[in-house]
């Protein structure tokens, strides 16, 4: 979760206790479309300033909130597949290509000029997925080598990155596991260094500070397993919180409901699957209160208000990612043929205040 948000709940703030209520129900408005790229790298700085990248080398950016695009295909990068983006403002931007080679670019100067930061031409070599818990410090994974996962990490806000060593890194994958490049969702950092990693293929797993844990997900084929998780950190991203989810399903059968969702409220020590699940194979998730949460996958968008426990279909347009604004109120997806929706987060004033 990037941002913090309420609905209908006590928002904690320093100066006090401020309640607040949703004015509108969630609707997902499409403002964009028909580019052929296929879009899954989605970063949502505010409400003014969103960045997407996908095939075909293209990179995508409204200053606006989403009313008008600019659209970009980065020089020498035609063929790449942009699989995910972080952006910190109007001007500085990184982008993910997955391989082979793979590269990491990042533009200072809103996409006019881009320079290579990260380049490895690797046999085998692909890139699934960046997260980044401050401006500065970052982190990148990809599939396994040698048996275990690639990561590497920056902490100069992605001009150089360091891979990490085989002695220190210790998430080991067996054959047949990977990390899906679905939404650029698959992996959580925090400050204190803590990350999170969701895997899938023959085995679905979940790899955190307190080891490997099994997950109780769809698994067994290349196209099945966790595609993305979100914790809720109360808009301080310092450590984890209890609350948190994992989606995924199937991509090859996109309605199925079959074992979708897991959903945490102690911190990843047990999971429980939901009562009502999502309505087929989801890609994204991004929590947008403590209990609120949307979900997309190829056959539409899910929310749910009890933290995961139940979910409600509440748009059958397709998306690969939903991401909510750092600083703002506004939620996007992005998808297919250049797709890019929206929903808004209309708030009435606050119906009290305590000092």
């Amino acid at each position: 979760m990037s941002s913090f948000f309420t609905r209908a709940i006590a928002l904690i703030i320093s100066t006090g206790i401020f309640t607040t209520s949703f004015s509108q129900e969630l609707a997902v408005e499409v403002i964009a479309s028909g580019v052929k790229s296929s879009l899954r790298g989605l970063s949502v700085v505010n409400d003014n300033v969103i960045w997407v990248s996908g095939s075909g080398g293209t990179v995508g950016k409204s200053s606006n909130g989403g009313k008008t695009w600019k659209w970009i295909t980065v020089p020498g990068f035609e063929k790449t597949e942009f699989r995910d983006i972080e952006a910190f403002d109007a001007k500085v931007a990184i982008v993910l290509g997955i391989g082979e080679p793979a590269y990491i670019l990042k533009t200072n100067d809103g996409g006019e000029t881009w320079k290579v930061v990260y380049e490895n031409r690797q046999k085998g070599m692909f890139l699934d997925a960046m997260d980044f818990a401050t401006p500065r410090h970052g982190i990148v994974v990809g599939d396994p080598i040698n048996g275990k996962a690639f990561i590497a990490r920056t902490s100069n806000s992605g001009n150089t990155w360091e891979e990490m060593s085989a002695a220190e890194n210790r998430v080991a994958l067996d054959s047949g596991e990977a990390f899906f490049a679905a939404s650029g969702s698959n992996v959580k950092l925090f400050e204190n260094g803590q990350f999170y990693l969701v895997s899938g293929g023959l085995k679905s797993r979940l790899t955190s500070p307190r080891g490997t844990t099994p997950l109780d997900l769809l698994q067994g084929t290349e196209s099945t397993g966790a595609n993305a998780i979100d914790i809720f950190d109360g808009g301080v991203p310092i450590k984890p919180g209890k609350r948190m989810v994992i989606v995924g399903g199937d991509f090859a059968a996109d309605s199925s409901t079959k074992k979708n969702c897991l959903y945490s409220t102690d911190g990843g020590k047990t999971w429980k699957t939901p009562l009502i699940p999502p309505h087929g194979y989801r890609s994204g998730v991004e929590f947008i209160s403590e209990k609120d949460i949307l979900a997309c996958g190829l056959n539409g968008v899910d929310y749910s208000e009890d933290g995961g426990k139940t979910w409600k279909l509440i748009s059958k347009e397709g998306f690969h990612v939903v991401k909510i604004a750092r600083v703002g109120r506004s939620i996007f997806f992005a998808g297919n043929k250049g797709r890019i929706a929206k929903i808004s987060l209309v708030l009435e004033e606050p119906i009290s205040q305590q000092q």
